[in-house]
Order: structure tokens, then sequence, then C-alpha cells
């Protein structure tokens, strides 16, 4: 079974052998944003049977790839990757479901608290050695968070902000499971939303990016939002139209703005965004934390694992 790696995970001797000890034949390309075809001419693309990656598609033609049966992706978001041509050829794919969700919630929540409790201003007294206290700060108890988007992330993050206090309403179209609906007081569908943004203090968005939901944060839904919010994107930068989020902060909408994604990475020197006190932005970073990579490979080891059962289950009733 031919198997392809990339460099979106750092893979590790003993983990290449254990991937090896599967029974699949390596092939290793640590950049995935080169055409394959151009550079390593002497690899057979079209014998590849699963692939390992992240952008890889973003940069290779999938249709050269006419063994391909098995995709696992090293991201949880799947819009960078093509779907339809996947599931029209019948190509199985995985996620890295649930690998990042602990340090993103923890990143969302880092950042509201850093709004509610104003911590750049006290960073910036501190550069200066100024003994400042400000009486305006503010508790996330008893506050009102709209998760938009209720998978892996959205639940981690319901279960810290239910820990706070914090009234939480959920917006997706499924049903959440028994053990989930403690963590959220009130679920909506994603038709409801502009009414939970209405009411909500804090947003957060945690939703795939689709044809669906491109551009679903526009002038019209931040209209929709409370005065003095605050709004989170974890999701992908595209879910908001930055040019009307700009529009909204020049007139003083938010109380604050946390972003760890954008339309473009990395953010353009000239965008607006890094210009406002009142945004915090990060480099697409709040997946990160020292126990990712573990999750990440056991995740990877079980899936090929049970891919390559499977292709054996199969082959044998052939």
């Amino acid at each position: 079974m031919n198997l392809l790696l990339t460099g979106a995970f750092k893979y590790t001797k003993g983990q290449l052998d254990s991937i090896q000890d599967l029974g699949f034949d390596i092939t290793f390309v640590q950049d995935e944003r080169v055409s394959m075809s151009e550079v390593n001419q002497n690899i057979n693309i079209a014998a590849i049977d699963v692939v390992v990656c992240n952008g890889l598609f973003l940069y290779n033609d999938i249709t050269q790839f006419k063994s391909l049966k098995f995709i696992q992706l090293t991201s949880t978001g799947m819009d960078r990757v093509p779907l339809d041509y996947i599931k029209n050829h019948g190509i199985h794919i995985a996620n890295a479901r649930g690998v990042y969700s602990i340090p993103m919630a923890e990143w969302v929540v880092l950042k509201i608290l850093e709004i509610y409790k104003n911590s750049r201003y006290f960073y910036k007294a501190q550069s200066e050695r100024k003994w400042q206290k400000r009486r305006d700060l503010l508790e996330i108890s008893g506050k009102t968070a709209a998760i938009i988007g209720l998978g892996n992330v959205g639940i981690e993050i319901a279960k810290r902000l239910s820990a706070f206090g914090v009234y939480v309403i959920g917006v997706d179209n499924r049903l959440l499971d028994p053990a989930e609906n403690d963590l959220v007081n009130e679920l909506s569908v994603p038709d409801e939303i502009d009414g939970v943004l209405n009411k909500s203090d804090i947003v957060i968005l945690t939703l795939p990016l689709t044809d669906q939901t491109h551009h679903m944060m526009n002038k019209y839904r931040f209209k929709a939002m409370r005065d003095g919010s605050v709004l989170v994107n974890v999701s992908r930068g595209g879910v908001i139209k930055e040019t009307d989020l700009i529009e909204a902060l020049q007139g003083n909408k938010f109380l604050g703005v946390a972003l760890d994604v954008f339309e473009e990475e990395p953010l353009n020197q000239d965008s607006l965004l890094w210009d406002f006190d009142d945004v915090i932005i990060t480099p697409h970073n709040s997946f990160v934390s020292d126990k990712v990579n573990e999750r990440l490979f056991g995740l990877i080891i079980k899936n090929l694992n049970e891919y390559m059962m499977n292709s054996n289950v199969d082959n044998a009733s052939v």
C-alpha cells in the first residue's frame, strides 16, 4: 500500500517505523505547497493509495492521484480539499476532529478575559512603569455567549464558559448528545442566528467555511449584534467579510474583537485590522499546544490502521 506523507506533520523516526509496520510503503514530501509533478518527478503520483496532508490539493491536482482511496487531513477544516471530487470518486476522508479543540477553547476564553479585564491597558502601563488602576473592568459571569457551530471546538468552549457562569446559546443544526445538554442553556438553528446575535454579549465563531457560511458575518449581522459586544473568530477567516468588520470597528461597535484567522493569511501588513486598539490579532495560532502532536499522531496511526485492516478484509472477500 503506497502512502504519501507530507511535512504538514513532523514525524519522528519511531512514528515512521510504526506506520511502516502497518504495511505501508512510505513516500515523504516535506513541502506540500509545490507541484509534485514538477519538483518530484521520481514519485509515481498515480500509484499513491493513501495521503496524510493538509493543503496538498491546493497546489496539486487531485485527478493525477489515480489510485487514491483515503485522505487523512491534519486539519479539522475540510475547505482545502475538493470535496465534490472526493465524494464522486468514492475516496474516504478523515479530518483531525478533536485534536485541536482544547487549546482553541482555552485561547477563546483567554481572549474574552483579556478583553473584559482590559489586559492590554495593564501590559502597556507595566511597560511604562505606571501604577494606574481601572474601575471599569467587567465580569463574564452572567453574560450571554453565542457559540456559532457546536462541533468539538464549540463544545470545549461551552464547557469552559459554563464553569464561569456564562449563559451559553449554541447555534447548530445537529442534535446534542445527552452528555452535552448540560453545557448549553439554549440551542438554536442557523436560521435563528439574527435573534441570537441580538441577545448575546459574546459571539464566538467555530463553524466550518462552506458556500453557505462564506461572509456569513457581514454588515447586516454586525448590525444585529449588541453594541459593546465581543466577537471572537477561530473558525476560518472567510466566515467574516473583513471590509464590513472594519466598517463596524470604525463605528466603535464592539467592546473587543479577537481574531486568529483571516480571509488571506498571512494578514497583509497594510490591513486596517492591525490599527484598532480593540482588536486582538494572533497568526492562526490558537490550535497550538504541547499535547497536539501526540493527539494528532494517535489519530493518524489509528485511522491508518483501521483503513489497512478494512482493506485487507475487502481484499480477502474478493
